[in-house]
C-alpha cells in the first residue's frame, strides 16, 4: 500500500490555509466540508479563492467520478470561476487512469499541473540578493502591489487580484507576506501563515520579465525566516506550479503529491 501520509498532509494544509484566506476576504464566503469534498469558495473574481478539492483517501474510480460528478456541480452553483484541486496520490491505484476522462465527463477541463511540497528546513538563515530590498507588506499600497504582482504573474486581469486582497487585515498582520523591491519597485513577492504547526507557503509571484534571476527564492526565503522566527516552527509546506517548482528544492522543499487543477469546461479559467 502506497504511503499517503504527505499527500493527506498537503491536502489538509490546503483546506485549513484557505478556510482562513477565503474568510478574510468574505466573512459569509462558503466554506463547507462533505463528504470527501472541501469547499473554500469566496466567490470573488480572483480564482485561486475559489476552491474544491476532494478530500478521500484512496477512493476507487467510481467514488472518485461520483465526487468529481459533485464538485462540478458546486462549481457551476457559483458566479465566479475557480478550480478543482486533485491530489492524485490520494486516490487509489484503480482511479488513477481513469481520473481525467471523469472529470471530462463531469464538465471539467484540465487547466494546468503543480506539486506539493514540504519539508523540515526551519529555520533558515537570513536571506539576502544584491539587487532586492525585502518590505513587509503592512499597508494597502503594499498590497495592491502583492496582487498586481500576482495577477500578472498567473495571467489574471489587475481587478483579479485587487478583488482577492484589497482590504484584507491579515495580510497585512496575521500573514507574513514580503515585497522584493528593484529600484524602488516591486518585482517578487512571497508569503507565509501558521497553519496547524507548520509554515505554509502562499502566492509567491514575480513580475514578467524578471524571472530567473533569484528573486523568488529570495524572497520566500524571506517571508520563510520572518515566519520561523515570529512563530518558532521547524516544517514547512506549499503548493508549486510547474513554472515555480524548480525553486523549491533549492530551500529544502520535497516533493510529494502531483497536484493536477481543473476548470470547468465553459470557464477555461488557466493561469499563464
Amino acid at each position: 500500500m502506497r504511503d499517503r501520509t504527505e499527500a493527506v498532509e498537503s491536502m489538509e494544509q490546503l483546506t485549513v490555509v484557505w478556510r482562513a484566506l477565503v474568510l478574510d476576504r468574505d466573512a459569509g464566503a462558503d466554506v463547507r466540508d462533505l463528504p470527501g469534498i472541501a469547499v473554500r469558495w469566496a466567490d470573488c473574481r480572483f480564482p485561486f479563492w475559489n476552491c474544491v478539492t476532494l478530500t478521500d483517501v484512496g477512493a476507487d474510480a467510481a467514488l472518485a467520478g461520483r465526487r468529481l460528478s459533485r464538485a462540478a456541480d458546486i462549481m457551476r452553483a457559483k458566479t465566479h470561476p475557480g478550480f478543482l484541486w486533485l491530489f492524485e496520490d490520494l486516490l487509489g491505484d484503480g482511479a488513477l487512469g481513469h481520473v481525467r476522462t471523469a472529470a471530462e465527463r463531469a464538465g471539467l477541463v484540465y487547466a494546468f499541473s503543480g506539486t506539493g511540497m514540504a519539508g523540515d528546513l526551519l529555520p533558515v538563515p537570513e536571506p539576502s540578493h544584491p539587487e532586492l530590498t525585502f518590505v513587509r507588506v503592512t499597508t494597502d499600497e503594499h498590497l495592491r502591489a502583492y496582487a498586481d504582482l500576482n495577477s500578472r504573474a498567473y495571467g489574471f486581469p489587475l481587478e483579479a487580484g485587487r478583488d482577492g486582497l484589497l482590504g484584507s487585515a491579515a495580510w497585512k498582520s496575521q500573514v507574513h507576506a514580503y515585497l522584493g523591491v528593484r529600484d524602488g519597485v516591486p518585482v517578487t513577492c512571497a508569503g507565509t501563515v501558521e497553519a496547524e504547526g507548520r509554515l505554509f507557503v502562499v502566492l509567491v509571484a514575480t513580475a514578467p520579465g524578471w524571472e530567473r534571476r533569484g528573486y523568488a527564492e529570495a524572497v520566500t526565503r524571506k517571508a520563510l525566516y520572518e515566519g520561523a522566527r515570529a512563530t518558532g516552527l521547524t516544517r514547512a509546506t506549499l503548493h508549486a506550479t510547474a513554472a515555480g517548482a524548480p525553486v523549491y528544492p533549492r530551500i529544502g522543499f520535497r516533493p510529494n503529491s502531483p497536484v493536477h487543477f481543473y476548470a470547468l469546461s465553459e470557464t477555461k479559467v488557466s493561469p499563464t
